[in-house]
């Protein structure tokens, strides 16, 4: 056995097993009808499984007939999300492609706002300039199901275990997950993506976890420095950014719970709901900056956190409804607030105020200071690092492919 088998994404000789396994699995079926069919599945499964599990289960056949290996499957999963994405935004770009070399693989670090949309739109933005897709780093939290953990490891995706228990256990968990990485990169010439910190940033501050970057230098050699270590890796910040959160009220829900000091005990699919909901909910627009590959010497993963917040915060692209919650929360400053407006010159501020409003007004009303700091935290953050890359230079909207 290979000492990556039990976290690698699956290969090609593997895929159609996988495929397989997936469409013979009824929980995932049921699964699926429970999201087509949410009020039959509801009301009268025990009458309608037996008929629509077959029906689905032929389709699922037919569709990934020809899918035999993973580009095959990451094809499928791609037009998906395109036609998703023209239903579910105002239109989406990526900016910094250029500077990438197609015969590098890297380590792409970005901010994390939603489960699987945002190595999802990584992907995408590769596609557009026809270099290969990322390995996708996913927490085992969210592979409590076969079929789960199926699904993203024919998708490319590499597990972290995060439930491992046991102070020498997550050690080794940990150093097989650095090895991993920089086997991929280095060794194998395959491009990760890894978000700069566990879990999504549900208030909206966007900031890297220095134990995350320890992690990473925990392959290196005896010989090696840490700056030696982690410049093997070609890290590449990116920076995403979505006009608008389609999991806004999931993630306020949490956040009001320990604001109270309460427990927040997730429902059994919860996560899944939040990918499904992510995936089909409104956007708005949608934006993907790619940074400066980091080759500077970084002797500390503190240092290094630094400079891939300051990437992440300069490169963000603040939307309306960030400079609008902004302006709620510091309304003194008018001088600034047109400053940010001058980002968006030909935007119709009556009107996206009276949509920011209204999206504010669906959430409870003892949670919505919560969300306007959600929205308004990239803000404050792009300018308290203004004085190392001024908001003037933000290269959000200029040579970028916008789809």
């Amino acid at each position: 056995m290979n000492q990556f088998d039990d976290i690698r994404p699956y290969r090609d000789s593997e895929v159609p097993a996988v495929l397989s396994r997936l469409i013979a699995d009824n929980e995932f079926i049921d699964l699926l009808l429970s999201r087509r069919i949410p009020l039959m599945m509801k009301l009268v499964p025990w009458l309608l499984k037996p008929i629509a599990r077959p029906l689905l289960k032929r389709s699922l056949r037919s569709l990934t007939a020809d899918v035999e290996t993973v580009a095959d499957f990451q094809d499928y999963v791609k037009v998906g999300l395109q036609k998703t994405l023209d239903k579910t935004t105002d239109g989406y770009s990526f900016g910094g492609l250029d500077q990438l070399d197609s015969k590098q693989a890297y380590l792409f670090i970005s901010n994390h706002r939603d489960i699987a949309l945002d190595p999802a739109m990584i992907n995408l933005a590769l596609h557009t300039v026809n270099l290969d897709t990322v390995r996708i780093a996913i927490g085992d939290n969210l592979l409590g199901k076969p079929f789960a953990s199926d699904l993203m490891r024919v998708n490319r995706s590499f597990i972290v275990k995060r439930s491992v228990e046991g102070r020498r256990e997550k050690l080794e968990a940990l150093k097989t997950l650095s090895a991993y990485i920089r086997h991929s990169v280095v060794e194998a010439k395959a491009s990760c993506w890894i978000a700069q910190a566990e879990g999504r940033a549900k208030d909206g501050n966007d900031r890297t976890e220095t134990a995350l970057l320890k992690m990473l230098a925990l392959s290196k050699s005896k010989q090696q420095t840490f700056a030696e270590a982690i410049s093997q890796l070609k890290l590449m910040p990116v920076s995403l950014s979505y006009e608008y959160d389609p999991c806004i009220i999931e993630k306020t829900r949490e956040l009001y719970a320990a604001s109270r000091g309460e427990d927040y005990i997730k429902a059994e699919f919860e996560d899944l709901d939040s990918i499904q909901k992510g995936f089909l909910g409104y956007k708005g627009r949608v934006q993907v900056n790619f940074g400066d590959p980091i080759s500077e010497d970084f002797d500390t993963a503190e240092d290094l956190a630094t400079e891939i917040n300051r990437q992440i915060y300069g490169l963000y692209q603040l939307f309306p409804t960030h400079i609008l919650a902004w302006k709620m929360q510091t309304p003194n400053d008018s001088e600034m607030l047109e400053v940010l407006k001058q980002q968006w010159p030909d935007e119709n501020w009556m009107e996206a105020e009276a949509q920011f409003q209204a999206h504010l007004e669906s959430v409870p009303s003892e949670q919505r200071e919560l969300v306007i700091k959600a929205y308004a935290t990239p803000v404050q953050n792009q300018l308290d690092y203004q004085q190392r890359r001024p908001i003037s230079d933000n290269p959000i909207n200029e040579d970028a492919i916008v789809c």
